[in-house]
């Protein structure tokens, strides 16, 4: 069976409500004859007269009076729905929204974000989630609403993001730590202990890279999966930490904190998101809130 053509639904409409070809043509801004053969279609597809002359006019069958009453709601339904969206009322909006983030996100840009979509939207709800890996999944199956991080080779390449903030690595020790007093030099830097970061296990990372040039490298006493795990390890002990500035302000307090004594590249912090959500009011309201929250952090 043919797909019926939908446009016909309002033609159809205006046929009903003019009960002339003429006048539904000038309403529709059609030629009588493109009129005439739209009702010819019509009659084709719903297998019924429609409309049959009665002196000088047209008269609607029952089968038409019957469709003049369920037709109208639906085009006006139909209109509806290809409408352009109506302006977002921030004091109204229910939604709920699932940003996932590595460790320190939350700590760091949490409180400015917070403030501003309470203030400016009360009844949205954010939920976030700890990100364990690049896969874009969650992204494209509507699981998570937002995400932040480095775009990999394991981002999908259908994912729309923005560039929120740079970042370099840093050093980070308890205080009180040797590393706290004087000049940090590389070869001081190497001989103590550190905490590898990896959510793979590996060994090496851009700050053992960039170190090879200088024929020195880092022994690695512990590997742990996120940047709060290392920070704590490093708070209550004299294992050296190395962990994304800006990410982990939130983190790092009452610790000491030193440049690197060597420069792996820095990273940039993006927010992601799937297209299926680029055009909507809410979620792009949102996004807005995102990126200034990172700026003014």
């Amino acid at each position: 069976m043919a797909t019926p053509d939908l446009n016909l639904l309002v033609t159809l409409d205006v046929l009903l409500a003019e009960g002339s070809v003429a006048r539904a043509a000038k309403r529709l801004r059609l030629s009588p004859s493109a009129m005439s053969r739209a009702l010819a279609r019509l009659r084709e597809t719903t297998g019924d007269p429609l409309l049959v002359r009665a002196g000088r006019g047209l008269v609607p069958t029952p089968r038409a009076l019957d469709l003049r009453k369920r037709i109208g709601p639906l085009v006006a339904e139909a209109e509806a729905v290809l409408r352009p969206a109506a302006l977002l009322d921030l004091g109204k909006l229910v939604r709920t929204f699932t940003l996932r983030t590595s460790e320190g996100f939350v700590e760091t840009f949490g409180p400015s974000l917070m403030a501003r979509v309470s203030t400016e939207a009360p009844g949205v709800r954010l939920r976030f989630v700890l990100k364990p890996d690049k896969d874009s999944t969650a992204l494209r199956d509507g699981t998570v609403d937002l995400e932040t991080g480095a775009i990999g080779r394991t981002t999908g390449p259908e994912v729309m993001g923005v560039a929120l903030f740079r970042d370099r690595f840093i050093g980070v020790v308890r205080k009180g730590h040797p590393l706290s007093r004087g000049e940090i030099t590389l070869a001081r830097y190497a001989a103590g202990q550190h905490i590898g970061v990896s959510r793979r296990s590996l060994d090496k990372g851009p700050v053992d890279e960039a170190m090879v040039p200088f024929g020195l490298k880092r022994e690695i006493a512990i590997i742990v999966g996120g940047f709060s795990s290392a920070l704590a390890l490093a708070r209550a002990s004299d294992l050296i930490a190395c962990v994304p500035e800006r990410h982990t302000v939130g983190l790092r307090a009452g610790m000491h904190s030193f440049p690197l004594p060597v420069s792996p590249p820095e990273i940039t912090v993006s927010l992601l998101w799937h297209p299926r959500l680029d055009a909507d009011p809410a979620h792009r309201w949102l996004r807005g809130c995102v990126r200034q929250a990172c700026a003014l952090d």
